[in-house]
């Protein structure tokens, strides 16, 4: 039995990350590989930090493509084989005519929920614009999906599967920075990251809008580190690089960000 209330310390996504402790169990005992369902990215910052100082197990995530926000979870013991190729995914095309109806990556999320599958058997969704979007589901849900899933908004839609090469994956624009602040405050560094004002970036912070390594941070004078990575919803991430004190006692910090 793996140490649960020390792996739990401090766990924000508790419920998530007890499933994935019975999953770990599971795998223990059969000495077989277990997946668990996807996971978001908060929970999977969690489970990854909590899972290793684990010796018993090890784990492997995977999403589809390199960038996936969703990922599911290969399980096995530290003496078994394990890579990405063993978390078992399918790529959905959801096509349509959007050319006069535009859809979001909530409406075709709402859409598939719609069917009746829960959230926890779905991975990223891709936008496609007027063509429609590509999705990633767990494999039990595919047969469903291509049955059930015929419209999108007001646009028929065809579901069918194809293979993850196919998936249209954009591949991130990124801009290298160096700022020098007074201090390493969330707002100040994030605000010369994204271009904004001080301000604007504290009231961004203040309505939960700001996240720290998948967190939500709601605390302006939060002090960043080298590695963290802040996310702003709808406007790219955010990656802190090197940080160098100057000979006046400021802060020379590299960021990185992806827009």
């Amino acid at each position: 039995m793996l140490p649960r209330e020390e792996i739990l310390k401090g766990v924000e996504n508790r419920d998530s990350i007890v499933r994935v402790i019975d999953r770990a169990e599971q795998a223990i005992k059969t000495w077989e590989v277990v997946l668990t369902d996807f996971l978001s990215p908060p929970e999977l910052a969690e489970l990854q930090k909590a899972f290793s100082r684990l010796t018993e197990v090890q784990i492997v995530a995977w999403g589809g493509y390199e960038q996936a926000e969703r990922q599911r979870v290969a399980i096995a013991r530290a003496e078994i084989p394990l890579d990405k190729s063993q978390v078992e995914l399918v790529a959905l095309e959801i096509a349509g005519n959007f050319l006069f109806d535009t859809a979001t990556h909530r409406d075709f999320l709402g859409a598939m929920l719609g069917t009746g599958i829960v959230r926890e058997k779905t991975g990223d969704i891709i936008v496609l614009g007027e063509r429609g979007a590509q999705a990633i589901a767990t494999p039990e849900i595919a047969d469903f999906l291509e049955m059930e899933l015929k419209q999108v908004r007001s646009v028929p839609v065809k579901t069918q599967r194809i293979d993850l090469s196919e998936l249209k994956i954009r591949e991130p624009k990124k801009k290298e920075l160096t700022t020098v602040e007074a201090s390493l405050r969330l707002d100040a560094i994030a605000s010369a990251g994204f271009g904004m004002s001080r301000s604007k970036m504290a009231e961004l912070i203040d309505s939960g809008d700001v996240r720290v390594n998948w967190k939500d941070i709601i605390q302006a004078s939060y002090q960043v580190k080298t590695g963290d990575l802040i996310a702003i919803r709808g406007k790219g991430r955010l990656e802190v690089g090197e940080i160098m004190v100057t000979k006046k006692e400021r802060y020379r910090v590299q960021l990185t960000r992806y827009m």
